[in-house]
């Protein structure tokens, strides 16, 4: 059978390239696409060094209309996995105009393409931001959609986007992934979370607190419902997280169809379990001072899984200890071992 090529946008991203090193080891071919904002040329070579195969990378933006026309036209692509987008709440609600002409307009280019040059397979990178805030915390796939920030309103929009779409053509096969929050780095330590200037995630600014990068973490807020006062997330590790698209991806081929699915753990844990678990795992200190709310948070915000395991038989299998201790070596590691 031959090769099936999947076309990545966002693929030297955080998720983009772990995604990237799985399909690669599930043997398909794989075109990296990204505008290299938030991320690194040279994470081309870890993912072609970890792999051990060869992987095709075009700088452009999916913005760029003629960008889109030759990766399509020179490419035999027979899916595409969107990941491309601006992703930091804080900075979607202080910037909403450049937040929805990146995801929304940007997204809208590139199924203009797809549809241009007849390639109907996509797995679309959404978000739980999408479910907003209830006042329920554990959200299923009929939870009620109602984003309470801006990124979370441009997720919601691509998908209803979507959704349109296949109303109007039936040859659309969608798969839309709302994930929680990703952290970890890939075992090997090559690859990792790496976002220029100050990170807008928690366990990438935990990282560099406890290297000494950062001088504290902020907290955003001890007044919240929960135990300790702190948000409650669902952290799923990177690896999981990738293992979903491409579970995702099998499935949707095998069986012709479309789906929407949660990719999470199922099991919450605050900000200060996740400080207190990357303590113990990494014998460093993370000192952290409270702060004001963060503008668009949730208190409490995880995924009931169990559909995605129906499904295709998909569920998380790392804690957040190992998440912690990849995610540290990550830091250490290929900051100063690391060589390609």
């Amino acid at each position: 059978m031959t090769k099936k090529t999947i076309l990545i946008t966002g693929g030297t991203g955080y998720i983009g390239s772990h995604t990237a090193v799985q399909l690669l080891e599930a043997d398909y071919q794989v075109i990296m696409l990204d505008n290299l904002s938030n991320s690194k040329a040279d994470v081309v070579q870890r993912v072609e060094k970890i792999s051990g195969k060869k992987v095709s990378f075009i700088q452009g933006d999916i913005r760029d209309d003629q960008c889109l026309h030759q990766v399509f036209q020179n490419n035999p692509i027979d899916a595409v996995i969107h990941f491309a987008g601006l992703k930091a709440v804080g900075e979607g609600q202080s910037q909403p105009m450049r937040y929805y002409e990146n995801n929304v307009s940007g997204s809208l280019s590139l199924f203009q393409a797809m549809q241009s040059f007849g390639v109907k397979t996509l797995l679309f990178s959404s978000s739980a931001t999408v479910y907003g805030d209830d006042g329920v915390g554990k959200y299923h796939e009929q939870s009620a959609l109602s984003p309470s920030n801006v990124y979370g309103q441009t997720k919601y929009m691509v998908e209803q986007i979507l959704r349109d779409i296949q109303a109007s053509d039936a040859s659309w096969r969608v798969g839309i992934l709302r994930y929680f929050n990703p952290v970890g780095a890939h075992p090997s330590g090559y690859i990792g979370e790496d976002p220029n200037g100050i990170p807008n995630n928690l366990m990438p600014y935990i990282a560099k607190v406890a290297s000494g990068e950062l001088t504290h973490l902020n907290v955003f807020g001890n007044d919240y419902p929960t135990p300790d006062g702190t948000g409650l997330r669902d952290y799923i590790h990177i690896q999981d997280l990738a293992a979903g698209h491409l579970e995702s991806l099998r499935y949707m081929l095998e069986k012709n169809t479309s789906i929407t699915v949660n990719l999470g753990t199922g099991q919450p844990h605050s900000v200060l379990e996740l400080v207190h678990a990357f303590e113990q795992v990494t014998e460093q200190s993370v000192p952290y001072q409270i702060t004001q709310r963060r503008a668009g948070d949730v208190a409490i915000c995880y995924a009931d899984p169990s559909l995605a395991k129906t499904l295709m038989g998909w569920q998380a299998k790392y804690n957040i200890q190992q998440m912690c201790a990849d995610t540290w070596r990550w830091q250490t590691y290929s900051k100063t071992i690391l060589k390609i």
